[in-house]
């Protein structure tokens, strides 16, 4: 424990922490009111950085706030243990991966004790480690049984020195001259899909350059969810828009129209499209060079096969295409259009086939540009404004023009008609959404449970012989599982004949998609989870991450439970009740970052320093930029709870009480209740400012009078609890000082002694009117007064205001406040009628008369601690102050 002087949580850190354990602080007994508090689990990257702390700082305040408030809290760590980055940090430290994320996290684990985050850590999971794995390949082996699994050939980047695979994170950008090359930093969470997105990079390893390949890959259906996933958002109230909207433009469903255009010779080819109503426009049809007809006129064709070969083998073909020869008919006109393969057509998007409609779609446009095709308008501006072609394409709705039959018609209408009229057109839904490759060729992660055999085929590896476990690595170019024969060479599950193991390892995603379950039972060695344990703690309550992880693990999450429920094995669909993405904090406006070389430890200004200003500076979800003078302020308000609490050890109290006792005493109940409602909205940021403030004015009572003990010592024993879940040392030591009962992480949450609920009325009026006062001496000049005194309105007013508040749009509010017995028949009661009637829209509710007086008698005292005089606070029913005083503003007269 700290002695007198300054609070440096340094020097009590240990102590709390052997406390804590001790107690089992952080170890919920059952689940009789439980609250599940999460945050996205860290990469062992190493040591923690700013974001990591910004991250637990948010669930630790909000989970030992909901502790304290009674709740049985579950607040558990662990780590993101398998991956690409850890692969890179092997190789460039001449390790194995499983002796560098060992030790990353030791270290880590240390910091975040540093920290004062308080875990469960009986509950910590560890992915990397085949207690945890084998549930892994457990749930591959049930969605395979579930018709949830997939194994296809899917194109890949491919790195042709190292002969291997590459996630789309290991193809970077090539070294500029002078620049080193690029390394990996750690810091990212799973690994991308291989060839999911468009790249002109550089393997990371050896810098040369990346191509493509297709191979065999392993593919979990999360297509078979689309729709259910899509309607879920709705439902999900409690997460951010931005996330939900993410969410539904990565599911991309859309409704439209299937339509079959005959390839002369070769069939059918269906496209799809939202826009029927420019059929007519068509003047090409394009299919990608994945597509089946792209192959067969390949076959038939050397100018086409050679352009299809280079266009599968590059990501970057723009609008380059090549005309095949072949001839679509157009369903509609019976006309004949060319056929193309063109790159900017994507195998895995609609039906990997459009009808290039160049006069009214962007890419269909650039396209036919490029290749020369004719551009056709059909739809134009109902207004006749200007459209833009044909340098342009027009892509609103209009009315239908050289359309045959469908001329005048607006394009909804269009639409509709030429749905009915053809029979080659049927309606569908889409989705941008594609399956989850889950393969990875690479050695870090969890193998998949499979067994090739040439007689029967993928074989799942029993139940009972799980986990296959990862053997011990080996550094070489390529995969390093298809180097090591003793973990390849095996016998079939089924035949018994020789086969070999599956290489691949699983996507990283994987783990972290139902790590919330396994926290629940993180000792259980007979099923990933407990079920009924699940059925009482999910959904979790509250989890913390950022907004980037909103298509991957957030989607990830959401089908994970889906599947397991459809598996009976959970009965809740949506695994997150509550998500809070935390902003960024930044450093001269960018955000940190060792490549910037703009980082700043945690604890360089100490753990709770950087606790407190992290949590203060901005609202969670908000950036914030780190300033050392801004850090300073949260240095000084510990230093401040400190003093307040340590001085009072022998301070001289007394027992008479006095009106500004009472107001002392309500401003501590006020403060509970802002406090509160800030914690409960996890605005950390204004539970520091009540903090700040309730402080101050603690320090203002004891020097404006000998405090009485009561009062005092409930003020400073709330501020000891508001402050605890934000620096629990700090918290942990004032409590102690006051002699609180226990450790202040198990202490009551406070309560309001009286009724509160106009808190931010009598706030605001206190406010107000010291804020009057403070002008009326600065415009007159006055620097020495003997008296304030100040007037409240006369009751008949309040009664007006209430009037006319609560008075309905049509009301005739002058003669219905004139006509309440309250108010008197005089000029003064017409002119302040009126004078309301021009303010109705802005009106607020007040406190009634005596109530406010009884406030401002309560509060005068500080103002007679501020300016050194005299103050008397009363009614008035006549006279100039009178007429002058107003609900919530009364006259001020200064002598």
């Amino acid at each position: 424990m700290a002695g007198r002087g300054t609070y440096a949580s340094q020097a009590v850190k240990e102590y709390w922490q052997y406390v804590w354990d001790r107690e089992d602080a952080y170890e919920p007994a059952d689940a009789t009111d439980p609250t599940y508090v999460l945050g996205m689990f860290p990469y062992t990257s190493g040591t923690l950085h700013m974001g990591h702390v910004r991250n637990y700082a948010i669930t630790d305040a909000y989970a030992r706030y909901r502790r304290m408030c009674g709740d049985d809290v579950l607040h558990p760590m662990g780590w993101d243990a398998f991956g690409l980055p850890a692969e890179n940090a092997a190789y460039e430290r001449f390790t194995d991966p499983e002796s560098w994320t060992e030790a990353c996290i030791a270290q880590m684990r240390e910091d975040m004790a540093d920290m004062g985050f308080g875990y469960d850590w009986s509950r910590e999971i560890t992915p990397c480690r085949d207690d945890y794995y084998r549930w892994n390949q457990y749930f591959f082996r049930e969605f395979y049984e579930a018709g949830l699994v997939e194994y296809e050939a899917a194109e890949v980047n491919w790195c042709p020195d190292c002969e291997t695979v590459l996630a789309d994170a290991q193809v970077t950008e090539p070294a500029r001259e002078g620049e080193d090359a690029p390394t990996s930093d750690g810091s990212t969470t799973g690994d991308g899909e291989p060839g999911a997105h468009d790249h002109t990079g550089v393997c990371w390893r050896c810098e040369t350059p990346v191509g493509r390949r297709e191979l065999d890959q392993w593919f979990f259906t999360i297509t078979d969810y689309a729709e259910d996933l899509h309607e879920g958002l709705d439902d999900l109230d409690g997460w951010p828009d931005s996330v939900r909207e993410i969410q539904r433009n990565w599911i991309g469903r859309r409704e439209g129209t299937r339509v079959a255009f005959d390839v002369e010779g070769h069939g059918d080819v269906d496209v799809f499209t939202t826009r029927l109503d420019t059929i007519c426009g068509a003047t090409y049809l394009a299919v990608s060079p994945g597509h089946d007809l792209a192959a067969q006129l390949a076959a038939e064709d050397e100018t086409v096969a050679r352009y299809v070969d280079a266009a599968r083998a590059s990501d970057h073909g723009g609008m380059s295409g090549v005309e095949t020869g072949a001839t679509a008919v157009h369903p509609v006109t019976g006309e004949g259009l060319p056929v193309y393969v063109a790159a900017y057509v994507l195998e895995d998007v609609g039906t990997g086939a459009v009808m290039g409609v160049p006069a009214h779609n962007e890419r269909d446009h650039s396209f036919a540009m490029a290749q020369d095709i004719p551009v056709r308008q059909v739809v134009e501006p109902v207004d006749g404004s200007a459209d833009g072609l044909p340098g342009q394409p027009y892509t609103a709705e209009g009315m239908l023009v050289d359309s045959g039959d469908y001329d005048g018609l607006a394009s909804a209408a269009a639409r509709e008609r030429v749905r009915e009229d053809l029979s080659a057109a049927e309606p569908e839904v889409t989705y941008r959404l594609r399956d989850w490759l889950i393969s990875r060729q690479r050695y870090w992660g969890t193998p998949i449970p499979v067994v090739h055999c040439e007689a029967c085929g993928p074989v799942l590896v029993p139940e009972e012989e799980l986990p296959v476990e990862l053997p011990e690595f080996v550094q070489t170019t390529g995969n390093p599982l298809e180097k090591i024969d003793s973990f390849v060479e095996t016998e079939c599950p089924e035949c018994g004949r020789p086969a070999e193991r599956e290489t691949d390892t699983m996507d990283t995603f994987v783990d972290s998609s139902w790590y919330f379950l396994r926290y629940l039972s993180s000792d259980l060695d007979t099923a990933p989870f407990d079920g009924d344990i699940a059925d009482e703690w999910l959904p979790v309550d509250v989890y913390v991450g950022g907004e980037e992880h909103a298509t991957l693990h957030l989607l990830y999450i959401r089908f994970f439970a889906r599947a397991l429920s459809d598996l009976g094995l959970l009965d809740i669909e949506e695994p997150v009740e509550r998500l809070v993405n935390q902003g960024t904090v930044l450093y001269d406006g960018t955000k940190m970052s060792k490549s910037k070389g703009n980082v700043v430890n945690p604890h360089e200004y100490g753990a709770e320093t950087t606790r407190l200003f992290v949590l203060s500076a901005a609202h969670p979800e908000r950036d914030f930029e780190w300033t050392a003078r801004a850090v300073g302020s949260s240095y000084d308000l510990q230093q401040t709870l400190y003093g307040l609490v340590e001085s009072f050890v022998d301070a001289a109290v007394r027992e008479a009480r006095e009106p500004h006792d009472e107001y002392v005493a309500r401003e501590i109940d006020r403060t509970v209740a802002a406090a509160t409602a800030d914690y409960e909205r996890f605005r950390f940021h204004q539970a520091v400012t009540e903090i700040r403030q309730l402080a101050a004015l603690l320090g203002q009572y004891r020097e404006y009078d000998t405090p009485h003990e009561a009062v005092y010592r409930r003020g400073l024993s709330v501020l000891t609890r508001l402050v605890a879940p934000l620096t629990p040392y700090l918290g942990e030591e004032m409590w102690n000082m006051l002699r609180g009962e226990g450790i202040v992480a198990h202490a009551d949450w406070p309560e309001p002694e009286r009724d509160v609920a106009d808190y931010d009325i009598e706030r605001r009026l206190v406010r107000t009117l010291r804020e009057d006062v403070r002008d009326i001496f600065d415009v007159a000049g006055i620097e020495n007064a003997v008296e304030i005194e100040v007037t409240v309105a006369p009751a008949w007013k309040y009664r007006a205001h209430e009037i006319a508040r609560s008075a309905e749009a049509g009301d005739a509010l002058v003669g219905k406040i004139l006509d309440d017995d309250a108010v008197p028949d005089s000029e003064a009661a017409q002119s302040y009628a009126e004078e309301l009637l021009g303010r109705r829209q802005e009106l607020e509710r007040m406190l009634d008369s005596d109530a406010e007086q009884d406030l401002l008698d309560r509060a005068a005292w500080l103002l007679r601690a501020e300016f050194d005089a005299d103050v008397t606070v009363r009614r008035a029913d006549t006279g100039d102050a009178a007429g002058k005083a107003r609900p919530g503003k009364p006259a001020v007269h200064i002598q």
